[in-house]
Protein backbone atom coordinates (compact mmCIF):
# COMPACT_ATOMS: atom_id res chain seq x y z
CA UNK A 1 0.00 0.00 0.00
CA UNK A 2 1.34 3.64 -0.90
CA UNK A 3 2.20 5.72 2.10
CA UNK A 4 0.01 8.68 2.20
CA UNK A 5 2.13 11.87 1.86
CA UNK A 6 2.57 13.79 4.90
CA UNK A 7 2.99 17.59 2.41
CA UNK A 8 3.79 19.45 6.13
CA UNK A 9 6.79 17.88 6.04
CA UNK A 10 9.97 17.76 4.15
CA UNK A 11 13.93 17.29 4.45
CA UNK A 12 16.60 18.22 1.93
CA UNK A 13 18.50 15.84 -0.70
CA UNK A 14 21.86 15.07 -0.44
CA UNK A 15 22.08 16.82 3.20
CA UNK A 16 25.42 18.43 3.77
CA UNK A 17 28.64 17.45 1.92
CA UNK A 18 28.80 14.90 -0.79
CA UNK A 19 30.69 13.96 -3.91
CA UNK A 20 27.97 11.29 -5.26
CA UNK A 21 25.13 13.17 -6.52
CA UNK A 22 23.78 10.28 -7.46
CA UNK A 23 23.02 9.26 -4.07
CA UNK A 24 20.17 11.91 -4.15
CA UNK A 25 17.73 9.47 -6.94
CA UNK A 26 17.62 6.82 -3.93
CA UNK A 27 17.24 9.37 -1.26
CA UNK A 28 14.32 10.82 -3.24
CA UNK A 29 12.80 7.59 -3.63
CA UNK A 30 12.89 6.73 -0.14
CA UNK A 31 11.68 10.07 1.25
CA UNK A 32 8.40 9.73 -0.89
CA UNK A 33 7.73 6.21 0.68
CA UNK A 34 8.15 7.10 3.64
CA UNK A 35 5.40 9.89 2.88
CA UNK A 36 7.74 12.72 3.45
CA UNK A 37 5.80 15.82 1.36
CA UNK A 38 8.62 17.58 -0.14
CA UNK A 39 12.46 17.12 -0.74
CA UNK A 40 14.32 20.44 -1.14
CA UNK A 41 17.19 21.32 -2.58
CA UNK A 42 20.43 23.50 -2.15
CA UNK A 43 22.94 24.47 -4.69
CA UNK A 44 26.74 24.71 -4.50
CA UNK A 45 29.32 25.36 -7.10
CA UNK A 46 30.42 21.76 -7.37
CA UNK A 47 28.29 18.96 -7.80
CA UNK A 48 24.64 20.51 -7.06
CA UNK A 49 23.60 21.74 -9.92
CA UNK A 50 19.78 23.37 -8.50
CA UNK A 51 18.34 22.45 -12.39
CA UNK A 52 19.85 18.96 -12.63
CA UNK A 53 19.20 17.60 -9.04
CA UNK A 54 15.49 18.63 -9.58
CA UNK A 55 14.99 16.67 -12.49
CA UNK A 56 16.48 14.02 -11.42
CA UNK A 57 14.25 13.85 -8.12
CA UNK A 58 11.10 14.76 -10.60
CA UNK A 59 12.21 11.75 -12.83
CA UNK A 60 12.85 9.33 -9.93
CA UNK A 61 9.19 10.05 -8.02
CA UNK A 62 6.06 10.49 -9.00
CA UNK A 63 3.70 12.24 -5.97
CA UNK A 64 6.89 14.32 -3.70
CA UNK A 65 6.74 18.16 -3.83
CA UNK A 66 10.11 19.25 -5.11
CA UNK A 67 11.72 23.08 -4.16
CA UNK A 68 15.12 24.57 -4.90
CA UNK A 69 16.11 26.29 -2.00
CA UNK A 70 18.10 28.30 -3.20
CA UNK A 71 19.64 29.08 -6.44
CA UNK A 72 20.62 32.66 -7.15
CA UNK A 73 19.42 35.22 -9.95
CA UNK A 74 22.86 37.03 -10.74
CA UNK A 75 24.22 33.31 -11.75
CA UNK A 76 22.14 32.66 -14.52
CA UNK A 77 20.83 35.35 -17.75
CA UNK A 78 17.04 35.35 -16.46
CA UNK A 79 15.38 33.20 -19.90
CA UNK A 80 17.91 30.69 -18.69
CA UNK A 81 16.54 30.67 -15.44
CA UNK A 82 13.46 30.98 -16.46
CA UNK A 83 13.84 28.17 -18.79
CA UNK A 84 14.71 25.88 -15.64
CA UNK A 85 11.73 26.32 -13.64
CA UNK A 86 9.00 25.80 -17.10
CA UNK A 87 11.09 22.76 -17.60
CA UNK A 88 11.00 21.37 -14.45
CA UNK A 89 7.30 22.76 -13.62
CA UNK A 90 6.38 20.88 -16.88
CA UNK A 91 8.87 17.62 -16.16
CA UNK A 92 7.74 17.45 -12.40
CA UNK A 93 3.99 17.78 -13.46
CA UNK A 94 3.84 20.42 -11.12
CA UNK A 95 5.47 19.47 -8.01
CA UNK A 96 7.87 22.22 -8.54
CA UNK A 97 8.62 25.25 -6.66
CA UNK A 98 11.46 27.45 -7.93
CA UNK A 99 13.74 29.19 -4.73
CA UNK A 100 15.69 31.93 -4.50
CA UNK A 101 17.99 33.16 -2.41
CA UNK A 102 20.76 36.20 -1.29
CA UNK A 103 23.46 33.76 -0.96
CA UNK A 104 27.09 35.31 -0.22
CA UNK A 105 28.65 38.48 -0.98
CA UNK A 106 32.47 37.09 -0.69
CA UNK A 107 31.87 34.46 -3.22
CA UNK A 108 30.02 36.78 -5.63
CA UNK A 109 32.85 39.21 -5.12
CA UNK A 110 35.31 36.32 -5.50
CA UNK A 111 33.60 35.29 -8.69
CA UNK A 112 33.20 38.58 -9.79
CA UNK A 113 29.48 38.86 -9.89
CA UNK A 114 27.38 41.71 -8.44
CA UNK A 115 26.37 41.48 -4.61
CA UNK A 116 22.79 40.46 -4.49
CA UNK A 117 20.16 43.43 -3.50
CA UNK A 118 16.28 42.61 -2.50
CA UNK A 119 15.56 45.01 -5.24
CA UNK A 120 17.32 42.97 -7.75
CA UNK A 121 15.49 39.64 -6.49
CA UNK A 122 12.48 41.31 -6.31
CA UNK A 123 12.75 42.52 -10.20
CA UNK A 124 13.86 39.60 -11.30
CA UNK A 125 10.91 37.24 -10.18
CA UNK A 126 9.03 39.69 -11.94
CA UNK A 127 10.76 38.63 -14.83
CA UNK A 128 10.65 35.29 -14.58
CA UNK A 129 6.93 35.62 -13.99
CA UNK A 130 6.32 37.93 -17.23
CA UNK A 131 8.38 35.25 -19.37
CA UNK A 132 6.14 32.13 -17.62
CA UNK A 133 3.11 33.74 -18.20
CA UNK A 134 4.02 33.86 -22.09
CA UNK A 135 5.23 37.95 -22.74
CA UNK A 136 8.08 39.21 -24.78
CA UNK A 137 9.76 42.44 -23.82
CA UNK A 138 12.37 44.43 -23.20
CA UNK A 139 13.51 45.32 -19.46
CA UNK A 140 15.96 47.94 -17.96
CA UNK A 141 15.66 47.43 -13.81
CA UNK A 142 17.54 46.17 -10.98
CA UNK A 143 17.52 42.55 -12.38
CA UNK A 144 19.69 44.01 -15.12
CA UNK A 145 19.12 45.35 -18.85
CA UNK A 146 17.95 43.02 -21.20
CA UNK A 147 16.79 44.53 -24.94
CA UNK A 148 14.32 41.38 -25.86
CA UNK A 149 13.20 38.40 -23.37
CA UNK A 150 10.96 35.76 -24.49
CA UNK A 151 9.90 32.13 -24.27
CA UNK A 152 6.90 31.31 -25.47
CA UNK A 153 3.69 33.10 -26.36
CA UNK A 154 1.47 30.54 -25.42
CA UNK A 155 3.00 29.98 -21.94
CA UNK A 156 0.70 30.29 -19.47
CA UNK A 157 2.64 28.42 -16.06
CA UNK A 158 1.76 28.99 -12.84
CA UNK A 159 5.20 28.36 -11.20
CA UNK A 160 5.34 28.91 -7.24
CA UNK A 161 8.67 31.33 -5.90
CA UNK A 162 10.32 30.27 -2.59
CA UNK A 163 12.29 32.74 -0.76
CA UNK A 164 15.06 32.10 1.38
CA UNK A 165 14.79 34.92 4.07
CA UNK A 166 16.79 35.55 7.62
CA UNK A 167 16.84 39.38 8.82
CA UNK A 168 13.67 41.89 8.79
CA UNK A 169 13.97 43.02 5.63
CA UNK A 170 14.35 39.78 3.77
CA UNK A 171 11.22 38.53 5.77
CA UNK A 172 9.20 41.67 4.02
CA UNK A 173 10.64 41.33 0.70
CA UNK A 174 9.16 37.57 0.73
CA UNK A 175 5.92 38.33 2.39
CA UNK A 176 5.62 41.36 -0.15
CA UNK A 177 6.47 38.93 -3.35
CA UNK A 178 6.74 35.14 -2.71
CA UNK A 179 4.66 32.28 -2.80
CA UNK A 180 6.48 31.21 -0.03
CA UNK A 181 9.33 31.72 2.36
CA UNK A 182 12.16 29.09 3.70
CA UNK A 183 13.29 30.63 7.00
CA UNK A 184 16.57 29.61 8.38
CA UNK A 185 18.08 26.34 10.83
CA UNK A 186 18.74 27.50 13.73
CA UNK A 187 15.28 30.01 14.38
CA UNK A 188 14.66 29.76 18.01
CA UNK A 189 11.12 29.26 18.56
CA UNK A 190 10.46 33.18 19.34
CA UNK A 191 12.33 34.05 16.22
CA UNK A 192 9.90 31.85 14.21
CA UNK A 193 7.08 33.61 15.64
CA UNK A 194 8.14 36.86 15.20
CA UNK A 195 9.02 35.94 11.49
CA UNK A 196 5.86 34.66 10.87
CA UNK A 197 4.41 37.62 11.91
CA UNK A 198 6.47 39.95 9.53
CA UNK A 199 5.97 37.85 6.88
CA UNK A 200 2.14 37.77 7.09
CA UNK A 201 1.99 41.51 7.85
CA UNK A 202 4.20 42.38 4.73
CA UNK A 203 1.55 40.52 2.94
CA UNK A 204 -1.65 42.03 4.02
CA UNK A 205 -0.03 45.42 3.44
CA UNK A 206 0.76 44.43 0.13
CA UNK A 207 -2.56 43.81 -0.17
CA UNK A 208 -2.16 39.62 -0.40
CA UNK A 209 -4.02 37.06 1.81
CA UNK A 210 -1.49 36.94 4.44
CA UNK A 211 -2.74 32.73 4.58
CA UNK A 212 -1.63 32.83 0.77
CA UNK A 213 2.25 32.82 1.58
CA UNK A 214 3.71 29.45 2.68
CA UNK A 215 6.03 29.42 5.46
CA UNK A 216 8.58 26.78 6.11
CA UNK A 217 10.47 26.53 9.19
CA UNK A 218 13.38 25.01 9.27
CA UNK A 219 14.34 22.46 12.30
CA UNK A 220 17.83 20.91 12.63
CA UNK A 221 17.14 17.36 13.55
CA UNK A 222 19.45 15.09 14.66
CA UNK A 223 17.63 11.87 16.44
CA UNK A 224 19.33 9.75 18.96
CA UNK A 225 19.49 6.54 16.53
CA UNK A 226 22.45 8.62 14.51
CA UNK A 227 25.85 7.66 15.30
CA UNK A 228 27.49 10.65 18.10
CA UNK A 229 29.97 11.62 15.29
CA UNK A 230 27.49 12.24 12.67
CA UNK A 231 24.98 13.82 15.31
CA UNK A 232 27.96 16.16 16.55
CA UNK A 233 28.90 17.51 12.61
CA UNK A 234 24.91 17.38 11.78
CA UNK A 235 24.59 20.01 14.88
CA UNK A 236 27.38 21.14 16.23
CA UNK A 237 29.49 21.64 13.07
CA UNK A 238 26.44 23.01 11.18
CA UNK A 239 25.90 25.40 13.80
CA UNK A 240 29.57 26.66 13.79
CA UNK A 241 29.80 26.52 9.73
CA UNK A 242 26.89 29.01 9.83
CA UNK A 243 28.63 31.46 12.41
CA UNK A 244 32.10 31.20 10.44
CA UNK A 245 29.97 32.37 7.19
CA UNK A 246 27.55 34.72 8.26
CA UNK A 247 27.36 34.28 12.32
CA UNK A 248 25.93 38.41 12.97
CA UNK A 249 23.03 38.01 10.56
CA UNK A 250 22.03 34.62 12.58
CA UNK A 251 22.63 36.39 16.04
CA UNK A 252 21.18 39.22 15.41
CA UNK A 253 18.15 37.37 14.25
CA UNK A 254 18.15 35.60 17.26
CA UNK A 255 18.60 38.27 19.68
CA UNK A 256 21.19 36.75 20.95
CA UNK A 257 24.72 37.88 22.38
CA UNK A 258 26.94 39.26 20.08
CA UNK A 259 29.59 39.16 22.31
CA UNK A 260 29.04 35.57 22.69
CA UNK A 261 29.58 35.76 18.82
CA UNK A 262 32.83 37.31 19.64
CA UNK A 263 33.95 34.83 21.70
CA UNK A 264 33.37 32.24 19.14
CA UNK A 265 35.46 34.02 16.68
CA UNK A 266 37.97 34.59 18.86
CA UNK A 267 38.53 30.96 20.15
CA UNK A 268 41.68 29.36 19.61
CA UNK A 269 39.75 26.37 17.35
CA UNK A 270 37.99 28.71 15.42
CA UNK A 271 40.59 31.24 14.19
CA UNK A 272 42.62 30.31 11.47
CA UNK A 273 40.28 26.71 10.77
CA UNK A 274 40.73 26.05 7.57
CA UNK A 275 37.53 24.13 6.57
CA UNK A 276 33.86 24.13 7.32
CA UNK A 277 33.46 22.58 10.52
CA UNK A 278 30.55 20.43 9.39
CA UNK A 279 32.88 19.21 6.60
CA UNK A 280 36.29 18.06 8.02
CA UNK A 281 35.69 18.94 11.83
CA UNK A 282 36.97 16.09 14.26
CA UNK A 283 35.12 14.67 17.03
CA UNK A 284 37.85 15.77 19.42
CA UNK A 285 37.19 19.98 17.88
CA UNK A 286 33.39 19.97 17.60
CA UNK A 287 32.81 18.37 21.14
CA UNK A 288 35.37 21.42 22.45
CA UNK A 289 33.22 23.45 20.73
CA UNK A 290 29.97 22.06 22.50
CA UNK A 291 31.52 22.00 25.60
CA UNK A 292 33.94 25.51 26.04
CA UNK A 293 32.57 28.01 23.23
CA UNK A 294 28.92 27.49 21.98
CA UNK A 295 25.68 28.40 24.39
CA UNK A 296 23.43 25.42 24.77
CA UNK A 297 20.58 27.79 23.67
CA UNK A 298 21.93 28.28 20.91
CA UNK A 299 22.07 25.05 20.06
CA UNK A 300 18.62 23.93 22.04
CA UNK A 301 16.95 25.92 18.59
CA UNK A 302 16.56 22.35 17.02
CA UNK A 303 14.71 18.76 17.50
CA UNK A 304 17.18 15.98 19.41
CA UNK A 305 16.60 12.89 21.44
CA UNK A 306 14.07 10.57 20.85
CA UNK A 307 12.10 10.19 17.72
CA UNK A 308 8.81 11.46 19.77
CA UNK A 309 10.90 14.46 21.48
CA UNK A 310 11.47 15.46 17.94
CA UNK A 311 8.18 14.57 16.41
CA UNK A 312 7.33 16.79 19.06
CA UNK A 313 9.44 19.70 18.02
CA UNK A 314 7.84 19.85 14.40
CA UNK A 315 4.68 20.65 16.65
CA UNK A 316 6.25 23.57 18.32
CA UNK A 317 6.94 24.55 14.91
CA UNK A 318 3.15 24.66 13.67
CA UNK A 319 2.43 26.27 17.18
CA UNK A 320 4.41 29.25 16.56
CA UNK A 321 3.13 29.94 12.79
CA UNK A 322 4.60 27.94 10.25
CA UNK A 323 2.86 26.31 7.80
CA UNK A 324 5.19 23.07 7.26
CA UNK A 325 8.86 22.56 8.64
CA UNK A 326 11.77 20.82 6.83
CA UNK A 327 13.31 18.17 8.88
CA UNK A 328 17.15 19.86 8.21
CA UNK A 329 20.63 18.37 7.92
CA UNK A 330 19.49 14.17 7.55
CA UNK A 331 19.31 12.23 5.34
CA UNK A 332 15.30 10.43 4.92
CA UNK A 333 17.15 6.79 5.95
CA UNK A 334 18.01 9.03 9.18
CA UNK A 335 15.04 10.69 9.68
CA UNK A 336 12.55 7.46 9.15
CA UNK A 337 12.19 7.19 12.92
CA UNK A 338 10.80 10.61 13.12
CA UNK A 339 8.65 10.51 10.62
CA UNK A 340 6.76 7.98 11.78
CA UNK A 341 6.39 9.21 15.17
CA UNK A 342 5.05 12.34 13.94
CA UNK A 343 2.99 10.46 11.36
CA UNK A 344 1.34 8.71 15.14
CA UNK A 345 0.50 12.14 16.02
CA UNK A 346 0.08 14.61 13.32
CA UNK A 347 -3.72 16.17 12.71
CA UNK A 348 -3.97 15.08 9.72
CA UNK A 349 -7.45 16.79 9.07
CA UNK A 350 -5.79 20.19 8.47
CA UNK A 351 -2.29 19.19 7.61
CA UNK A 352 -3.47 17.11 4.57
CA UNK A 353 -5.55 20.11 2.96
CA UNK A 354 -1.85 21.66 2.42
CA UNK A 355 -0.90 21.12 -1.31
CA UNK A 356 2.35 18.88 -2.20
CA UNK A 357 3.69 22.00 -4.04
CA UNK A 358 5.72 23.98 -1.68
CA UNK A 359 4.79 27.17 -2.72
CA UNK A 360 1.72 26.73 -2.93
CA UNK A 361 -0.56 27.82 0.65
CA UNK A 362 -4.44 26.57 1.73
CA UNK A 363 -5.39 30.02 1.34
CA UNK A 364 -8.69 29.26 2.78
CA UNK A 365 -8.76 28.75 6.49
Amino acid sequence: MTTPLMPEIGCYGLAGHTDSPRDLVDEARLAESLGIGSVFLSERFNVKDAGVLAGAVAAATDRIGIGTAATNHNTRHPLVTATMATTLHRLSGGRYAFGLGRGFDLLFDVMGLPRVTGAQMADAIGIYRRLWHGEGFGHSGPAGDYPWLSQDSSFDEDIPVLMMAIGEKSLQLAGRVADGVVLHTFFTDETLARAVAIIRAAAESAGRDPASVRVWSVLATVEDSIPEEARLRKLVGRLATYLQGYGEVLVRANGWSLDDLQRFREHPLVVGYPGAFDAIGTVEELTRLREEVLPAHWLAASATGTADACAARIQDQLDAGADSVILHGATPSELAPVVRSWAARRDADVLDRLPVNPGRAEVAR
